[in-house]
């Protein structure tokens, strides 16, 4: 292959790859029947009006299996990260006690984790659509290359499958994600 497709090859590598890692971590934040303080990753707390990420407003940890507790740094923010607890889509409810909130995470019934089963299997098919639009893009940008006739065809053939064997691999990777994911949710 030449170089302008060993380019393009590592290119879409890297992008596919970042891809993969976007998928790990929305995966983190669907709740198992662990405790994680990666759970909280997503909520926003109004914040003397600015929308703050809770992660820069509290220390999120985990003492024990199914308790995760949430200790602000000021004091005075403890209502609002109530209430965007509660508004957020967790399912949890906090239990403040005026200087840490904790929450406790409830078994999952047998109907959540199914729930939860099919929202793991959107986020990875989210996940292979954006791995083949990477595909497709340069797929059509080797066929550009080919058509200013910088690449030849054979290169071109060649990089396609280098391509097509790559997003394979990175589709079989989130597949493989989502297996472990699913499994961790329906741990009982």
């Amino acid at each position: 292959m030449s170089d302008l497709t060993d380019e393009l090859i590592d290119d879409a590598r890297g992008r596919m790859d970042k891809s993969v890692e976007a998928i790990r971590h929305e995966f983190g934040s669907v709740r198992t029947g662990r405790a994680s303080p990666a759970l909280l990753d997503r909520i926003n707390v109004d914040y003397y009006g600015a929308i703050t990420p809770l992660r820069q407003l509290a220390t999120i940890s985990a003492p024990e299996a199914r308790l995760l507790t949430v200790q602000p740094y000021d004091k005075n923010s403890i209502k609002a990260i109530e209430k965007a607890i509660l508004e957020s889509d967790v399912g949890l409810t906090p239990n403040n006690d005026g200087s840490i909130i904790r929450l406790q995470i409830p078994e999952l019934t047998e109907e959540r984790r199914k729930q939860l089963v099919k929202v793991v299997h959107g986020i990875c098919e989210e996940g292979r659509v954006a791995v083949r639009n990477i595909r497709r893009d340069v797929m059509h940008d080797l066929r550009e290359l080919k058509g200013e006739g910088e690449v030849g065809s054979d290169d071109e053939h060649r990089a396609e499958q280098a391509l097509q064997k790559l997003t394979d691999e990175k589709i079989a990777e989130l597949d493989g994600l989502m297996r472990n994911k699913e499994a961790e949710i329906l741990e009982v």
